[in-house]
């Protein structure tokens, strides 16, 4: 199931320390400036390399955080 979720909501996931996993979709340059804490770089055009190792849990909640840094 996709579902599409705003700044707040994610924000609250935070604060009430849900269990998920947060991929940040970044160039690393803009990864390595400013992340959202405990977020893991998941960079544009590696995500089929990258993905599963960072997504070991099948099973776990991820969220995908992606910002335009133009």
């Amino acid at each position: 199931m996709v579902l599409n979720i705003g700044r707040e909501e994610l924000r609250a996931k935070m604060d009430r320390g849900d269990s998920f996993i947060l991929l940040e979709v970044l160039a690393p340059q803009y990864y390595r400036h400013s992340h959202l804490p405990a977020a893991l770089n998941l960079p544009p055009g590696e995500v089929a390399e990258m993905a599963p190792a960072l997504l070991p849990d099948k099973n776990a909640e991820v969220v995908l955080y992606c910002w335009d840094a133009a």
